[in-house]
């Protein structure tokens, strides 16, 4: 199946290095990062893997939980995890799910028969608190993903839901944000008292609401 952004998260219980987890009660209220690999032993995920742990205290931060999945058993993720401990000096700090039996790369469409249809295609799915899939990214297997651009989605997402505005491109946080067209210049008067800059009538520019000290902790 091809998971569309807005759709619930399909949910699923299965192995994991760290036990047997039902995914949504799993979640809880949080954010969540599910991430595939093609498989164990493979060298661009072991660095991803690595990268992701090391960053695990700033998703904590903002309250997001990250799990990882490959088409292995959980005896080659306690292997692997070594492995990765000694190439990368990381340890692993978050549940990789054990999908030996594809049912959970299946459930979410990260097989792709025309790419290789025994592993999974290197999938991010970004879920938020009511478990919507609020971003999908799917990566070639030769490319390493950039799990700073996922932690940048998220502070934009989590923005965004807060305040009706968006994100330019580029944005980090801290820097002026887009007033969404839906929000009128009267109610615009009331929700950013500061003001804000109308570059076109339909591009209106205001500081970030959280800040740019806030934004930036």
């Amino acid at each position: 199946m091809s998971i569309q952004l807005g759709q619930i998260a399909p949910d699923f219980t299965q192995e994991t290095s760290e036990g047997r987890i039902s995914f949504h009660a799993w979640l809880g209220d949080s954010w969540g990062v599910l991430f595939s690999h093609p498989k164990d032993f493979t060298p661009v995920c072991t660095t991803e893997l690595a990268e992701a742990a090391r960053l695990k205290p700033e998703f904590d931060r903002r309250g997001v939980k990250i799990i990882g999945l490959s088409v292995d058993s959980t005896a080659n993720h306690g292997a692997w995890a070594s492995d990765i401990a000694e190439t990368q000096g990381q340890r692993l700090n978050f549940p990789v799910i054990a999908d030996a039996d594809r049912s959970v790369s299946n459930l979410y469409g990260m097989i792709h028969p025309e790419a290789d249809p025994s592993v999974t295609v290197r999938t991010v799915f970004v879920i938020d608190p009511q478990k919507k899939v609020r971003l999908t990214l799917t990566y070639p297997p030769a490319t390493g993903r950039n799990f700073e651009e996922v932690l940048r989605v998220i502070d934009s997402l989590q923005l965004t839901d807060a305040h009706k505005v968006a994100t330019p491109v580029n944005w980090q946080p801290g820097q002026d944000v887009i007033i969404v067209p839906s929000v009128s210049d009267e109610e615009a008067k009331q929700r950013f008292p500061g003001g804000w800059k109308a570059l076109k009538p339909y591009l209106r520019m205001v500081p970030d609401p959280k800040g740019p000290k806030q934004a930036a902790e």
